[in-house]
């Protein structure tokens, strides 16, 4: 039986928080995305300039059209596109700059904020009423999205813009890792959340504007709308229909990223340069083991992958049973193969620290420590944040 939920309207600190249905249990029913909920998008839009922060998941699942499309279909005025890693379009690799540019299709320019310039400016803002943010999200700290966010929230806070965030479900919706330390903060780890926040955009929208983390602006500065999804709730598998970045082609890599990105900072591969990428993990060394690949330079995934044109050695992870979450096995085993030889292991240790968000775990890791001896040092700091995130919450929590 599902229980009644109370729907409301309310404003606080600067904040709107739309209509949200409640659903009190799992439901056969897919999730109704915020980009889906044009009776709430359209009113708030009507009359406006508008930018967009789009690329190739901001599509509305019910029709199969793009956000930008759909709005223009209905008479909406988007003046502007903002790219953010990968391109408007999702074609561009990992770190590689991304171009102003026009659309080919509707002729509206588009703006690169993945480049020098990763914040909008004063000038690009110019003439617009309001921002739209949709673009899914992977539930991993380092992964960039949300750190555009966090940038264009703050860009329409300093600029008297008012900041639209379409929600999308969590694909790894879990608590947990090492909290991002004070002197680590980055591009690829803006705000003091864990690896695995636990949040919907939306949510954590919320969060960074209620807990003050835009820089130099008081709590509540963003004048904030978030339009909620319905049927849906923290726990509930999703596997996205579009690949939200070329190296997360399929749910396996999306599940396995936030426990693989940390070999980024090392000589492994983990794919990137064959078609399967975020899915393996190898070296040009048999002691890794028996499986064995070779990255290339493959356009649409990576065209300057590490070890390329290596054959690596390792492990095949396509058909490995796991359900998402967080786990140091994969970089705990493959230091211990790699001999424990620090200098090989972390060869760009302030990399491996500013995707940790500490410098803890690479010394924990130096030092000869278990996993669980490790997770216990981060315990004390993830009961505070899931009780800071529980102000947030726009969704019924885990079972």
């Amino acid at each position: 039986m599902k229980r009644r939920v109370t729907v409301f309207l309310f404003y606080l600190s600067g904040i709107c928080f739309l209509p949200f249905a409640g659903v009190s249990a799992r439901q056969e029913n897919p999730p109704v995305l915020g980009a889906e909920r044009m009776d709430m998008i359209l009113p708030l839009l009507k009359d406006k300039q508008v930018g967009l922060v789009v690329n190739r998941t901001s599509i509305l699942e019910s029709t199969h059209t793009h956000l930008l499309d759909t709005l223009l279909a209905e008479k909406i005025a988007v003046k502007k596109i903002f790219a953010p890693e990968h391109g408007f379009r999702g074609t561009a690799g990992a770190g590689e700059e991304v171009k102003n540019s026009v659309d080919a299709k509707t002729g509206i320019p588009v703006v690169s904020i993945y480049g020098k310039e990763k914040k909008p400016t004063a000038g690009q803002l110019s003439g617009l009423d309001v921002v739209v943010f949709d673009i899914q999200d992977v539930g991993a700290r380092f992964y960039t999205y949300i750190s555009t966010m966090h940038y264009v929230m703050e860009a329409c806070a300093e600029n008297g813009k008012e900041c639209v965030v379409l929600d999308r479900p969590n694909p790894n919706d879990f608590v947990d890792g090492p909290i991002r330390r004070k002197g680590l903060e980055s591009f690829v780890g803006l705000d003091p959340v864990p690896l695995l926040h636990g949040l919907t955009v939306g949510e954590l929208a919320f969060m960074i504007n209620g807990e003050g983390w835009l820089k130099n602006l008081p709590a509540g500065s963003c004048r904030l709308t978030v339009v909620p999804m319905k049927n849906w709730r923290h726990g509930d598998r999703y596997d996205l229909p579009v690949k939200p970045s070329p190296n997360l082609p399929n749910s396996q890599a999306v599940r396995l990223y936030p426990s693989l990105c940390l070999f980024e900072a090392t000589p492994m591969s983990i794919g990137r340069g064959v078609r399967f990428p975020f899915q393996v993990i190898g070296y040009p060394d048999r002691t890794f083991g028996t499986f064995s690949f070779t990255p290339v330079s493959l356009p649409g995934f990576d065209t300057n992958p590490v070890q390329k044109d290596n054959v690596c050695f390792g492990v095949d992870l396509r058909e490995y049973p796991f359900e998402g979450g967080f786990t140091l096995r994969f970089l705990l085993d493959f230091y211990e193969k790699s001999g424990r030889d620090t200098a090989f292991f972390f060869s760009r240790p302030h990399w491996f620290d500013r995707l940790a968000g500490t410098k803890e775990l690479r010394r924990q890791i130096i030092q000869g420590m278990k996993e669980d001896e490790i997770r216990a040092t981060w315990q004390q700091e993830l009961d505070a944040y899931k009780t800071v995130r529980k102000k947030y919450l726009l969704y019924p929590d885990y079972l």
